[in-house]
C-alpha cells in the first residue's frame, strides 16, 4: 500500500536564549520554581525584527535538502501554527514563496500544541489518496509575542521556534502507519487567547485594558485533563495498529511540561529511556516541539532503520493526537 514516509527532518530556533535567571528581573519567580514545576531552564526566543515565516523557511529548507527533494516538486507545504506573521494571509504561502516552491498548494493548520501532529495526518490522507506525492509539514511558533510578562504562571512556559519534515509517497510497511485526533471545544476556555479574533478585536480599547490578546491557561485543569488525553489516544493508535509498548522505539510527546511527559510515559507503561526530552533547552514550543525533538533523534543518529516512533500532544480546543510511524 502507499504510505506517507519521512525523507528528510530539519529544525530552526531563534539564537536569543532566554534562561530562568534573566526571567526572574522580569517577574516574580525563580530558577527553582520554574523548573521544580516545569522541568525548563532555557527558552529561544525571537528578537526584534525576525519573522515565524523566516524560522519556518529554515526549517522547510533543512528537510527539503535532507531529503534530496527540490522546492518545485512540493506538492503541498502544511504549516502548523497559531502565531503565523499576521491573520491572513496564511504564513505557508510565505514560506512557499521563499522556498520557490512555485507548484505547491498552500495552508495553515491550526490545532495550537497538535498542529503539526493534525497536519501530519492530512498530508497522510492526501499522500494515501494519491493527491499528493511530496509534501512539506511544518510545526512551529513564536507564542513569545502572545505571552503575558506579567503572568508567572503562563511567561515562564513558552520559547519559540520551527520544525518540519518531508513526506513523500513510497510503497512498502515503512512511514505513517496511523494516526488519530480529537478534540472536545467544551474545554475551551482552559487554553485561549480571548482577544485578537473577530469576536474581541485587538484595536477594541477594551480588550487591550482588559488584557486579552495574551495566552491564558488553567493549569491544573489542563494538566489531569492532558496526561488522561494523550495517554489514552496514544494506547487505542497502539491496539489499533496491532502494536504494545513494549515494541516502541522512541517515544516523542509534546514538550509542555516535565510532570506531564512523566505521568504519560507511565500509564504508558514506556521504558523511560525511549521518552525523549528536551524541554529543559527549550520550554514548551508549542506545534514546533515534536518536530524540533525529531530533529534532533535523526540528526544525532538515533532513530534506526525499521524503529517505531510513537508522538502525542495535547492543545488548546481541546485538541490531542497520536501519530505511530516506522523508521
Amino acid at each position: 500500500m502507499i504510505r506517507a514516509k519521512i525523507l528528510g527532518t530539519g529544525a530552526a530556533v531563534p539564537k536569543r536564549i532566554l534562561s530562568n535567571a534573566d526571567l526572574e528581573k522580569l517577574v516574580e519567580t525563580s530558577d527553582d520554581w520554574i523548573t521544580s514545576r516545569t522541568g525548563i531552564r532555557e527558552r529561544h526566543i525571537v528578537s526584534e525584527g525576525e519573522h515565524f515565516s523566516d524560522l519556518c523557511t529554515r526549517a522547510g529548507e533543512l528537510a527539503l535538502k535532507r531529503a534530496h527533494v527540490k522546492p518545485e516538486e512540493l506538492d503541498m507545504i502544511l504549516v502548523g501554527t497559531i502565531s503565523g506573521d499576521m491573520p491572513f494571509p496564511a504564513t505557508s504561502c510565505l514560506v512557499q514563496r521563499n522556498l520557490g516552491a512555485t507548484r505547491a498548494a498552500a495552508s495553515d493548520v491550526s490545532a495550537a500544541c497538535v498542529g503539526f501532529l493534525y497536519a501530519l495526518h492530512l498530508a497522510d490522507g492526501l499522500i494515501q489518496s494519491g493527491k499528493a506525492q511530496n509534501v512539506l509539514v511544518i510545526g512551529g511558533e513564536i507564542l513569545s509575542r502572545y505571552v503575558d510578562w506579567t503572568d508567572r504562571n503562563t511567561c515562564v512556559l513558552f520559547g519559540d521556534g520551527a520544525g518540519a519534515v518531508l513526506l513523500q509517497a513510497t510503497r512498502g510497511d515503512h512511514g505513517i502507519l496511523g494516526s488519530i485526533m480529537k478534540a472536545n471545544g467544551s474545554y475551551h476556555d482552559f487554553i485561549c487567547m480571548p482577544g485578537g479574533g473577530s469576536d474581541r478585536p485587538a484595536n477594541d480599547p477594551k480588550s487591550i485594558e482588559e488584557r486579552l490578546p495574551y495566552i491564558k491557561m488553567k493549569g491544573n485543569e489542563t494538566f489531569r485533563v492532558a496526561v488522561k488525553a494523550m495517554a489514552d489516544v496514544s494506547q487505542e493508535l497502539l491496539s489499533e495498529q496491532g502494536f504494545t509498548h513494549e515494541q516502541v522505539d522512541h517515544f516523542i510527546p509534546h514538550q509542555a511540561n516535565v510532570r506531564i511527559i512523566d505521568a504519560v510515559s507511565e500509564k504508558l507503561k514506556i521504558d523511560p529511556r525511549k521518552v525523549y526530552k528536551n524541554i529543559e533547552r527549550f520550554g514548551n514550543t508549542s506545534a514546533a516541539s515534536i518536530p524540533i525533538a525529531l530533529d534532533e533523534l535523526v540528526r544525532e543518529d538515533r532513530v534506526k532503520d525499521g524503529d517505531m516512533v510513537l508522538m502525542t500532544a495535547f492543545g488548546a480546543g481541546l485538541v490531542w493526537g497520536s501519530v505511530l510511524l516506522r523508521w
